[in-house]
């Protein structure tokens, strides 16, 4: 695949695209622009919600992102959302009462358009008094369809509990993990990464043949597997989730090294 070029670029973006200090380099920046200058879309497939996507934005300033692991597609130039698939009130009604069930102490949050809200006693570990962010109650959490719910326990290891969530939730939605945290991120059935990137690439008439896709956490593997499967390039960073590296066709350098610019470089102009 040495002559291979991509139609189509999609990153997630803490720990492939940004560095730790969440700054994309002025190295990567220029290697984006030069392959928006031949024509190929960027994608932004990450796990965060559309109201944390205005600083990416001011610095790139063009390109789709793939919303709250997919869930959401939101269009960068203009900050609009252009697509959703939601969780109903239904299945969101359900999954909270049976897991508070099964521990009386997992708190709830909801993401929907640019807006989040979260149980009183729920920490939120990010931007607790920013715009869009508020408390509320799980009657009111639960009302109407919303992109992610979120489910926290302050104690359980993270894989028992994304285990316990997984085992809960069954058919009636798509449970991930994207940190470090007892955090699950519960989507409707059949939302992934995949779904989302499967979106876009379809509006710019690609397949996945043509796609060359970076990650580093297990919420990726889905779109890692659409695109090798369909024969495009799946690049993990060299600190990847191993469950990730198990997948990928491909491995770059770490975030902090601008493994991403480094990888669309070598594939030539």
């Amino acid at each position: 695949m040495s002559d291979w070029v991509p139609r189509l670029i999609a990153t997630d973006m803490d720990g492939t695209l940004l560095r730790r200090d969440e700054s994309i380099s002025a190295a990567t920046v220029a290697e984006l622009e030069r392959w928006r200058e031949k024509g190929v879309p960027l994608v932004l497939a990450t796990g965060r919600p559309p109201r944390w996507m205005h600083g990416v934005r001011d610095v790139l300033r063009y390109g789709t992102a793939v919303c709250c692991n997919g869930a959401v597609l939101l269009d960068l130039e203009p900050m609009e959302i252009i697509d959703e698939t939601p969780l109903e009130p239904d299945a969101l009604r359900s999954i909270t009462a049976e897991l508070r069930a099964h521990r009386p102490t997992i708190w709830f949050a909801v993401e929907y358009g640019f807006e989040f809200r979260h149980e009183p006693v729920y920490r939120p570990r990010w931007d607790v008094d920013a715009p869009g962010v508020a408390a509320a109650g799980l009657d009111e959490m639960t009302a109407v369809p919303v992109a992610k719910l979120l489910a926290r326990h302050e104690s359980m290891t993270r894989d028992a509990f994304v285990r316990l969530v997984e085992d809960v939730v069954g058919e009636r939605g798509t449970v991930t993990n994207s940190s470090t945290d007892a955090l699950a991120e519960i989507s409707a059935p059949g939302v992934t990464k995949a779904h989302g990137l499967a979106k876009v690439a379809a509006r710019h008439g690609v397949g996945p043949e043509d796609v060359v896709v970076f990650g580093d956490m297990p919420n990726d593997i889905a779109a890692f597997e659409w695109v090798r499967a369909g024969g495009g390039r799946a690049v993990a960073m060299e600190h990847a989730h191993p469950d990730l590296l198990a997948v990928a066709t491909d491995v770059t350098g770490g975030n902090d090294e601008d493994g991403v610019a480094a990888f669309l470089t070598s594939l030539g102009s």
